[in-house]
């Protein structure tokens, strides 16, 4: 008999206990993470399925772009003596960089949809003009002599050569030549298109001129080549981004569209306007814009799912004193629903935003679980004063996290005020409360 009643106490003070309460509501939010971890999983998965039918859509227009030259690579024999102390001499490539570069270019931009996703095309139309210098070679340890100027080689890097649109004729000195494609070495670009057009030492200076017309996708980068290197883009994409290892000299952006000047000179990159192989790595020097799409609903869903286990705290917290100052207990497995509730509104919140509006599909994932805890609580409690604290808690945080979301630049100034001000009124609310007596209340 007295087995029992220790039974039956040791049940009560488990039952009935705050401290026993809480330390069981620590465990059910850490259970509640596998389930948060799906939901994660979840919003990667869609965007990476998104990814792939962007990669697919820009795959088949043209990648992202990048522009390299123009630039001239010139053999030279470089000679030698063999075993057998015999004088040969095989081919290596100069490559000789332009004086001056002038890009002007229009971006015709387009969104282009395949199922519920969206891909960001580009069409370029580039005017690329400057002049060529011959180097001087005296103190070098190349000898003139030995190079080969009439087997020059006009060459542009362009990325990915799926995106040329039409044919490419470039002008040098007055005339004109047809240009095809590859690169004669890959020592600056992998890919690209190339003409020969010899050159005379006698020549100072030899100016140039060309289109380029490209497909693309989402950016569009450039290569400083020449000693200076100027380039201004004008396009209707309302939301851009200038990424690189340049910043826009003038800039301007509007709903409109966006227009934008570069100016970087030889001294700013970390490579010589004339080398011999594959010494230097240009790709470090470039510069360019990226076409943003400001509504990417995986990256603010996966934003927001950050904030989950706040949610799931507060809304237990919510529950656990209203078991304190109402008597009324709440038992785990109610707890349990609850916070699948609390996670209920993250997939709500990327299946709807899928296929309407982000800010529309927040509004009716936030309410229709502000609707369901709110109506739960009030079936388990009964008690109408509650169940309005519970509404006013879950508003006052969907609310709140919507603004955050908005606020990127200052995310973390605002969570750490809302936290501080969340802290402030939980000890101003229980400040009257004696745990002590609680618990011997509770055990009694």
């Amino acid at each position: 008999m007295k087995k029992q009643e220790t039974i039956r106490k040791t049940g009560d003070f488990i039952r009935n206990s705050a401290t026993v309460k809480v330390i069981s509501i620590g465990v059910l939010v850490l259970v509640l993470l596998i389930p948060m971890a799906m939901v994660s999983s979840l919003m990667r998965e869609r965007e990476f399925r998104r990814d792939d039918v962007v990669y697919e859509i820009n795959a088949k227009w043209g990648n992202s772009q990048t522009v390299t030259g123009p630039f001239f690579t010139v053999p030279y024999r470089s000679y030698f003596r063999d075993e057998d102390d015999a004088l040969k001499y095989t081919l290596r490539y100069l490559h000789v960089l332009p004086e001056d570069v002038a890009v002007k270019g229009q971006l015709d931009s387009q969104v282009r949809y395949r199922s519920l996703y969206e891909a960001v095309l580009y069409t370029a139309e580039l005017e690329i003009s400057g002049s060529f210098a011959l180097p001087d070679l005296a103190r070098s340890s190349i000898d003139p002599e030995h190079v080969l100027w009439d087997k020059a080689v006009f060459s542009v890097g362009i990325s990915d050569m799926r995106g040329i649109r039409d044919a490419i004729t470039v002008t040098c000195d007055g005339e004109a030549y047809k240009a095809g494609p590859g690169l004669k070495t890959t020592d600056i670009a992998s890919s690209g298109v190339q003409c020969a057009i010899p050159l005379s030492p006698a020549r100072t200076t030899t100016p140039f001129s060309l289109r380029l017309k490209l497909n693309g996708s989402q950016e569009l980068h450039f290569i400083p080549v020449g000693e200076t290197t100027r380039v201004s883009l004008a396009s209707s994409w309302p939301s851009p981004s200038f990424n690189g290892s340049f910043l826009p000299a003038r800039r301007e952006v509007s709903d409109q569209g966006f227009s934008a000047d570069w100016a970087v000179l030889h001294l700013n990159r970390n490579f010589p306007q004339v080398w011999s192989g594959n010494n230097y790595k240009v790709g470090d020097s470039a510069f360019g814009v990226n076409l943003l799409v400001t509504a990417d609903i995986y990256q603010k869903s996966i934003r927001i799912s950050k904030y989950a286990v706040m949610f799931i705290v507060f809304t237990f917290s919510a529950f656990f004193f209203s078991e304190i100052i109402s008597k009324k207990r709440v038992h785990p497995i109610q707890y349990i629903l609850i916070g699948l509730a609390v996670l209920l509104f993250y997939v709500l919140l990327l299946s709807i935003s899928e296929h309407l509006n982000f800010d529309l599909a927040y509004i009716l994932s936030a309410t229709a679980v502000t609707a369901l805890i709110t109506g739960y609580s009030r079936g388990i409690l009964r008690n109408t004063r509650f169940t309005v604290t519970v509404f006013g808690i879950l508003a006052v945080l969907y609310a709140y996290l919507y603004i955050v979301l908005q606020l990127e630049d200052y995310a973390l100034i605002m969570g750490s005020v809302g936290l501080f001000l969340v802290l402030s009124v939980v000890m101003y609310i229980t400040r009257g409360i004696d745990w002590y007596a609680l618990e011997k209340e509770e055990t009694a």
